[in-house]
């Protein structure tokens, strides 16, 4: 069951809302906000999985709310206004209708955040083997799409200010809006090690070491100081 609200300026919006909500069997409407600032109260006593959420409200803006969160529920943008779309997926929203949306509409974008909650939240037995071995893959936010990524499939990431460049083996890198620590806390800590601030790398895929570079193949990444001892004891020297 997902925890939802419902947060627009307009009442009919919002009856509207709740009724569509109401019509799918794993949501659950926790309270309906006519503001950001409404929203943020029930965020700070509930917890919530998923909001509904305007752009063009009076006061915070939907997408100024969206960036003052520091713990951030998976959001479905629902607007009048088309031309916010870019700057919604840029932030990590699960989907951005177009208002009148249809129920088939509005059922599908719930569909896509019942899927990311299902995966996000699937224990490591059941990613892993039947011995319940950590999960062998990922997901993530890219090209307005979740993507699997395979941790064996990872040759390093490298960290762009706000976003993450993930060097694949056998496909185009995806860059992603995410800082490196989440990104971090996704690997596997016996595949991958941080050994720069910008620079996680495949221990598997490290050819050879000199001076301060590390070689992946072809590929030299430098290796700080403040991560050579952690390193060094990751390849057993």
């Amino acid at each position: 069951m997902l925890r939802c609200i419902a947060v627009d300026d307009e009442p009919l919006a919002l009856d509207l809302l709740e009724d569509n909500i109401r019509q799918i069997p794993f949501l659950q409407l926790e309270a309906k906000c006519k503001n950001a600032i409404e929203a943020t109260e029930i965020l700070r006593r509930e917890n919530i999985d998923l909001i509904f959420l305007d752009i063009q409200m009076p006061g915070l803006t939907g997408l100024q709310f969206i960036q003052s969160l520091t713990v951030k529920p998976m959001i479905i943008l629902i607007t009048a206004y088309d031309q916010y779309a870019l700057e919604g997926f840029n932030l990590d929203v699960i989907d951005y209708l177009v208002k009148p949306v249809s129920f088939e509409r509005f059922l599908k974008a719930c569909n896509k955040a019942w899927e990311f909650f299902t995966l996000k939240n699937h224990s490591p037995k059941s990613a892993g083997d039947e011995n319940g071995t950590e999960p062998d893959y990922f997901f993530v936010n890219a090209e307005y799409s979740l993507v699997k990524v395979v941790m064996d499939d990872i040759i390093m990431i490298e960290g762009l200010k706000d976003y993450v460049k993930i060097h694949l083996a056998n496909a185009k890198p995806l860059i992603i809006r995410i800082s490196m620590k989440s990104i971090e806390e996704k690997l596997s800590s016996k595949k991958f090690i941080r050994i720069h601030k910008s620079y996680i790398i495949s221990i598997a895929r490290v050819t050879s070491v000199r001076k301060g570079s590390i070689f992946l193949g072809n590929i030299e990444v430098p290796l700080s100081d403040n991560y050579k001892e952690t390193f060094m004891a990751a390849i057993g020297q």
